[in-house]
This record gives structure tokens, C-alpha cells and sequence, in this order.
């Protein structure tokens, strides 16, 4: 028998790792006149096929050696900046805006997602 949360698929995790880099990006933001502030950044799709299991690689025992940088380890990562600041800050506002448009965008698309699969299974459960 499956559980629920196997029938939503991967749009849940997807959710929950795109508020997790809003909450980055607008971190970035907040923090761009913050002097040798580094500005900081997930790689999404590196993070999703980690939390679906999807992965490439990945340890099956403690003794085995962690595979990966900090992106498969699920930590963020620093943004190289195009154009550095001279007091060290390496937020770029134009750079951290489209990225944080673009991630609400597609958080909104998970969302409509995940409600059209959840409107499926309540009617596969009410046998409409």
C-alpha cells in the first residue's frame, strides 16, 4: 500500500525547496548594502533528485565516503558575483530579483500542481 505522500509526487518537495530558497533570496536582497554580506543560493535541481531520492550517487552506510560538494550535501552555496563590490558584498540586486521572480513563479506553478493532484485522488476517493 502507498502512502499519501507517495501520490503527490515530487511537486510537495518541490514546494518546500523553493520557500527554502525564497527565504535565500530574499535574505540576499535584505542583506545588499551590508558590507562583505556573501550572497547566497541553493542548486535546485541538485536538491530536488537529493530529496526524491533521485540522485546519482549517494552513501548506503556511515563508513562509506560523502560523495559530492556542499550542493549534494544540501548545504547553500555562494553566488560568484559578475561585477564585485568594493566593500565585499556580492549581492547583485538585478541578478538576486530575476532569481527570486522566476523561483515565485515556478513555486507557484508546484502549488497549481500539487492542487490538481490532490483534486484528482479526492475525487479517485469519493469515486466521482
Amino acid at each position: 500500500m502507498t502512502e499519501f505522500r507517495d501520490q503527490l509526487g515530487v511537486h510537495a518537495q518541490a514546494l518546500v525547496l523553493r520557500e527554502t530558497r525564497n527565504n535565500l533570496l530574499t535574505s540576499n536582497i535584505a542583506n545588499a548594502a551590508t558590507p562583505h554580506y556573501k550572497a547566497r543560493d541553493i542548486d535546485f535541481g541538485a536538491e530536488l533528485a537529493r530529496a526524491s531520492g533521485t540522485g546519482t550517487l549517494r552513501t548506503t552506510e556511515a563508513r562509506h565516503f560523502a560523495v559530492g560538494g556542499p550542493a549534494a550535501r544540501g548545504e547553500a552555496l555562494y553566488r560568484d558575483p559578475v561585477t564585485p563590490s568594493l566593500d565585499g558584498n556580492t549581492v547583485e540586486m538585478g541578478v538576486e530579483q530575476m532569481e527570486f521572480a522566476e523561483n515565485t513563479l515556478r513555486y507557484q506553478t508546484s502549488l497549481a500542481l500539487l492542487n490538481r493532484r490532490i483534486s484528482g485522488l479526492m475525487t479517485a476517493i469519493k469515486g466521482e
